[in-house]
């Protein structure tokens, strides 16, 4: 289901984790695949009740939106943060006698993120009609993929820290049960005040990649250092830009505890979660807040929640005890989606007409976890370093600029990257982009520091000056501030001597 920025009508919370009483629904379904609980593999420890300690269960189903100049059924242009409705066609609208016609560019992102996720693709998926009513779905149903999607089994490997210590990391790997091809919905805007919604339909039919991760996660660290590594991979293929804070990828957390030996808990579902920070605090609350609830003798109510990060605090939106009959159907407006390989494709077929999953295969650019060896083997930094580069966009790129023009050891040059550059920036909340000083000014300072021309305490003065972004160069603000090291000898014997002769006067 295509993921919503305000879903559902909000029953306000008597508090934040305050619980309701009534019977629980099915248990979440079991897997047999045992879970570690923390990156030492324990689980919560037992509460007030004295009994063995909680194992808590974390799944996740994250929408990202397909990077694509039209969206998935129509040529309207996809732009974010464009007049509301300017970006509508008649398809979008659904109106009558208009038919879908499938975007090339977004089943190629598709394979190409399936692929990078290690997945089998599906050279036939299908399409399929979700009817629900909403009112940012004018056809009153979503065509997504729900009997077979294009890519199945695949899984994704992200490393934590242990204790928050980047030296101490661990790597986990949580499977990827499947990637589905879908529209996403309009936007809605509900003002309190005039008691009204209003409706923007610029997103409606944009392609979302819905990637559906099994429960293997325990803690909202866990979801959040995967979902950033997907996050990551997205953007180094170019197959969704991924930035939550503009709605491009919006996660959906599910929920549950259990005892040792016991079936999975009744889960409970936080939506639309658009920051990792955020999704990292929401599992933890909602891990929590499960665990007193039901150590205080109450029930875990099957429902959608939502996460007030004023408040810090997951509080209901609705119900699930309910089953909904989406009343799924074939779509029968568009055909199986058939893709190739070399060995099936025709050889008479037009290659242009057909995708071609080996062309796709043999042209995936290097993934963040290659890139990261490569840094680490190449310029022997610390693995640790290396998370850290990739992890802020461009200062990967920016540190190599600036090994390739200095004569200073890479192992040199990354504590400056790190420790000056890097912190400058957070202080400032700029990106690397916007920094006031270049990958060359960096580089030529640290090439005055190297042949020893200045102290390491000059070159931090320079470097303060330079981000003034005033235009001089270090050597320029070095002469200005007589920075410079004396490396004549009998100058240097000079002004000892004269200091020397002074004392003797007093």
């Amino acid at each position: 289901m295509a993921a919503r920025g305000c879903g559902g009508v909000w029953r306000r919370a008597r508090q934040c984790g305050a619980g309701r009483p009534g019977p629980g629904p099915a248990p979440f379904p079991r897997r047999q695949r045992a879970v570690a609980c923390n990156a030492r593999g324990g689980a919560v420890p037992a509460g007030k009740s004295g009994l063995a300690p909680w194992i808590p269960v974390v799944g996740l189903e994250i929408h990202a939106q397909i990077s694509s100049n039209s969206k998935l059924f129509s040529g309207s242009q996809v732009q974010f943060a464009a007049p509301p409705n300017s970006l509508v066609s008649f398809f979008d609208a659904s109106l009558p006698g208009t038919l879908p016609v499938l975007n090339r560019r977004c089943v190629e992102a598709a394979v190409m993120t399936g692929l990078a996720l290690n997945c089998s693709i599906n050279k036939k998926s299908l399409f399929d009609r979700k009817h629900y009513f909403y009112a940012d779905l004018p056809a009153g149903y979503q065509i997504t993929q729900q009997r077979v999607p294009i890519a199945v089994n695949g899984s994704l490997s992200y490393s934590l820290c242990i204790d928050n210590k980047m030296s101490q990391m661990v790597t986990k790997t949580v499977r990827i049960k499947q990637i589905q091809l879908e529209q996403d919905s309009g936007k809605s805007l509900h003002d309190d005040t005039r008691c009204q919604t209003l409706v923007d339909l610029n997103r409606a039919g944009v392609g979302l990649m819905e990637v559906v991760m099994e429960p293997d996660m325990c803690s909202g660290e866990e979801a959040a250092a995967a979902v950033r590594e997907l996050q990551l991979i997205l953007q180094t293929l170019g197959s969704s830009q991924a930035v939550m804070a503009e709605g491009q990828l919006r996660v959906d957390a599910n929920v549950s505890v259990h005892h040792p030996g016991e079936p999975y808990g009744v889960r409970t579902e936080v939506k639309n979660i658009n920051s990792i920070r955020f999704l990292a605090k929401a599992v933890d609350y909602e891990i929590q807040r499960q665990i007193e609830e039901l150590e205080n003798g109450g029930t875990i109510l099957n429902e959608t929640r939502a996460f007030d990060s004023k408040l810090g605090c997951t509080v209901p939106m609705r119900d699930k005890e309910g089953k909904q009959d989406y009343r799924f159907m074939p779509e029968p407006n568009l055909p199986p989606l058939i893709l190739y390989d070399a060995k099936s494709l025709p050889a008479n077929m037009n290659h242009q007409q057909v995708i071609n999953i080996d062309w796709i295969h043999e042209r995936l650019p290097d993934l963040p976890s290659v890139k990261r060896e490569k840094l680490v083997e190449q310029y022997g930094i610390l693995p640790e370093h290396s998370f850290t580069l990739l992890n802020e966009d461009g200062l990967a790129e920016f540190f190599e600029s600036v090994v390739n023009q200095t004569q200073m050891k890479p192992k040199k040059v990354i504590g400056w990257i790190l420790n000056d550059l890097l912190s400058y920036l957070k202080q400032h909340s700029l990106t690397v982009k916007e920094s006031p000083v270049s990958s060359f000014l960096l580089a030529d300072l640290l090439n005055l520091l190297e042949k020893k021309e200045i102290s390491s305490t000059a070159a931090k003065q320079v470097l303060v000056e330079l981000w003034k972004g005033e235009g001089k160069t270090p050597l320029e603000i070095v002469k200005e501030q007589k920075l410079e090291l004396l490396q004549d000898q009998k100058e240097l014997e000079q002004i000892c001597q004269a200091v020397i002769d002074g004392q003797e006067n007093e």
